[in-house]
């Protein structure tokens, strides 16, 4: 799935190492780079599945001139069948929780659940104060090249561990692993849905079973981008 302009553009230098995230060309913005994990927790966390629907909006509202074309503010609703999850991000401004800058929230009737990465705090209905905290597991002792390696991000290396060995289980008893390839494929449709909800300027509603756009074509148009010749799009070469 594809959104945004035309697929080549002229070289700069912000691209490499790591900026290729700031151009529509080479990724899905913030939705599509941080969203989509939030969002893949909250779908693991609550059981759910595809989105019957998804709303956005936003731009690129406050630095209008940078190079950079992904949004700077953008807010996205998933609808699960009257569930709504709603993400928010900008780029400016403060934090509304300098705790939890990147994480997720969870409203429930007996409390509001917040993590991210790094931690976890419950407060029970009408509280304040943390009842139940948790951090990030560090396993220095166990694996102490975690304090050196260069660029790992240590507070998700033991997480990788154990995908790694649930992957491993998984091809011996020909299961499925925890984090399968068809839930990735499922948060990461979604957030794409979102930047063409923002690009459009109206809600999509999406039909799973079919892997289209209900009722709007020109939607569905954004669903793969055109390839340069002589190339073509594995759809359009089984059609």
């Amino acid at each position: 799935m594809w959104t945004g302009p035309a697929p080549m553009r002229p070289y700069n230098k912000l691209c490499h190492p790591r900026s290729w995230r700031a151009f529509m060309e080479y990724g899905n913005g913030i939705i599509g780079d941080m969203c989509i994990h939030m969002l893949d927790s909250v779908r693991w966390m609550l059981g759910l599945g595809w989105p019957k629907s998804v709303s956005s909006s936003g731009g690129i509202l406050v630095d209008k001139n940078s190079r950079a074309n992904i949004s700077d503010t953008q807010e996205a609703t998933f609808d699960f069948e009257g569930l709504p999850v709603v993400w928010t991000h900008r780029t400016w401004g403060h934090s509304p929780d300098p705790k939890y800058p990147w994480g997720m929230t969870f409203y429930g009737d007996k409390g509001m659940l917040k993590a991210s990465v790094n931690s976890y705090d419950f407060f029970p209905q009408n509280s304040n104060e943390s009842s139940m905290h948790g951090d990030a597991l560090f396993e220095y002792e166990k694996y102490p090249e975690d304090k050196d390696e260069k660029d790992l991000e240590r507070h998700v290396a033991s997480a990788i561990r154990r995908h790694w060995l649930d992957l491993l289980a998984a091809r011996e008893s020909r299961g499925r692993p925890v984090a399968d390839i068809e839930q990735g494929y499922i948060s990461t449709a979604s957030c794409i849905l979102a930047n063409m909800s923002m690009q459009l300027g109206r809600t999509l509603t999406w039909d799973a079973a079919k892997g289209r756009v209900a009722n709007d074509e020109e939607a569905n148009k954004l669903l793969a981008r055109p390839y340069r010749k002589p190339w073509v799009h594995p759809a359009a070469a089984t059609a």
